[in-house]
C-alpha cells in the first residue's frame, strides 16, 4: 500500500470519533420544510422587520475597516459560484471512495481546516434566495462541507463583542468561500456539475449539511453546529455536486449531554438570546431555541463593537489544539462525569475571559466615511 493510501487526509483524528447512522439531534426528515433565505435574522433586519434602527445599521455596510476589506473580497466571489461543466468527463477513477479521498485532499491542499461529505438533504435547499426572492432549483446529489477556523489566538483575546468580532467571522467566511469556489470550478473541469455556496451566495442551509457530513453536532448556540476539535470557532462554505462521492457518517462525541448541562453560552450571552431550557421541536427537528430578534439586535445594533460572537468565545469547546486540551477533550467525549464538571472547571481555570494583553487590532469605527476612535468599547 502506498504511503498516500495509508495516510489519513484529515488534520484532526476524526477517524477515532464514534460514527452513527443519523445525527444525534432528532430530525424527522419527512416533516422538515424548506425555508426561505429572506427569513433569516440578518435579512429580516435589512427588510425592516426589527425596526428602522436595525434596518439602518444592517444596510450601513461595514463599520470596521478590516471587516470592510474582507466583505469586499467576498463580493468578488459572489458571481463565480457556478459555471460551465466540461463536455467530457476526465479519465479518473469512478470509485466514490477514491474520489471522496481525492476531493478532501484537494480541499486540504487549498487550506481548508475540516472537510466532510454527505448526500444533499432536500430540506437543506432554500426555497427562495436573498435579496431578490428568486426560486431556488438545486438538484445536486452530494454536498461537501468546508470549515475554516476563526483563529484561536484572536478568540482568546476578544470579548466576543468588540471591534474584531465581525472580522473573525468574515475572515473565515471569505476563506471558506474562496476554497469552495476553487473546488467547485475544479470539479466542473473534471466533467461534473458543481456549485459553491458561501456567505455572499448561498442556496443551501448549512447546519444540516454539517450534521450529516460528520462535521459536528447541534449545539445550544442558536442552531449552530459544534465541531469536535474546533468547537464553535469556525465558519463554513459548501460545494454541491453530482460527482460520485462516498458520504461520511454523522458523529457522536457526547455534545447533546454536554450542552444540556453546560449553559455557559446562555449565561454569558449579552443579549439574553440563548435558551437555558431544554430542546424543543421546530419545523421537524429538535433544537435549543434562540430569540432571533434579540440575537440580531445585538449583532447588527452593537454600539460598542462590530457584531457579536460571545457564545463562541466563552464556549468550553473553544480551545487550542494542544496536547493538554486534546487529552481533556478525549475525556469529556468519553466520560459523563467529566461532562458534568466541565463548565465548572472551565470557569475555575478562567477560560472564556478575554486576554487584552494579546489584542493585536486597532479599535476603529467608520462614521460617515471617516475612521474614528469609537466612543464606546470594551
Amino acid at each position: 500500500m502506498r504511503g498516500y493510501e495509508k495516510r489519513n487526509p484529515d488534520p484532526f483524528p476524526v477517524y477515532r470519533l464514534k460514527r452513527v447512522d443519523r445525527p444525534t439531534t432528532l430530525i424527522l426528515d419527512d416533516k422538515v420544510q424548506r425555508v426561505d433565505e429572506r427569513e433569516n435574522g440578518f435579512n429580516r433586519a435589512a427588510r425592516g422587520d426589527f425596526g428602522p434602527v436595525l434596518k439602518r445599521e444592517r444596510n450601513r455596510g461595514s463599520k470596521y475597516p478590516l471587516h470592510g476589506a474582507l466583505l469586499q473580497m467576498q463580493t468578488f466571489l459572489k458571481d463565480i459560484v457556478d459555471g460551465l461543466t466540461a463536455k467530457q468527463k476526465a479519465p479518473i477513477p469512478d470509485d466514490p471512495a477514491v474520489l471522496s479521498r481525492h476531493i478532501k485532499e484537494v480541499a486540504y491542499f487549498i487550506r481548508a481546516d475540516a472537510v466532510g461529505i454527505c448526500k444533499l438533504p432536500p430540506y437543506a435547499v432554500y426555497t427562495h434566495s436573498f435579496p431578490g426572492g428568486e426560486p431556488v432549483d438545486l438538484n445536486h446529489k452530494n454536498a461537501i462541507g468546508i470549515l475554516i477556523d476563526q483563529d484561536w489566538r484572536t478568540a482568546q483575546a476578544t470579548t466576543g463583542h468588540d471591534w474584531i468580532s465581525n472580522s473573525m467571522s468574515f475572515m473565515a467566511y471569505s476563506a471558506s468561500g474562496f476554497i469552495a469556489c476553487i473546488l467547485a470550478d475544479y470539479i466542473r473541469r473534471l466533467g461534473y456539475p458543481a456549485r459553491a455556496h458561501h456567505a455572499r451566495n448561498y442556496q443551501v442551509v448549512v447546519p444540516p449539511i454539517l450534521l450529516w457530513s460528520g462535521l459536528g453536532e447541534m449545539s445550544r448556540i442558536g442552531d449552530c453546529v459544534l465541531h469536535p476539535f474546533l468547537g464553535p470557532r469556525f465558519k463554513a462554505a459548501v460545494v454541491t455536486t453530482d460527482l460520485p462521492l462516498l458520504p461520511d457518517k454523522p458523529v457522536d462525541f457526547g455534545l447533546q449531554d454536554l450542552c444540556s448541562k453546560c449553559k455557559k453560552c446562555a449565561r454569558e450571552c449579552p443579549s439574553g438570546a440563548l435558551s437555558f431550557g431544554n430542546k424543543v421541536m421546530y419545523n421537524g427537528y429538535e433544537h435549543w431555541p434562540t430569540d432571533i430578534e434579540k440575537c440580531t439586535a445585538m449583532r447588527v445594533g452593537n454600539k460598542r463593537g462590530s457584531s457579536c460572537g460571545t457564545c463562541i468565545t466563552v464556549c468550553p469547546a473553544n480551545k487550542p489544539y494542544t496536547l493538554f486540551h486534546r487529552a481533556v477533550g478525549w475525556t469529556v467525549r468519553h466520560s459523563l462525569l467529566a461532562r458534568s464538571i466541565a463548565v465548572r472547571a472551565d470557569d475555575l481555570l478562567g477560560y472564556g475571559k478575554p486576554h487584552p494583553e494579546d489584542r493585536w487590532w486597532f479599535d476603529l469605527e467608520d462614521v460617515d466615511g471617516e475612521l474614528q476612535i469609537p466612543k464606546g468599547g470594551d
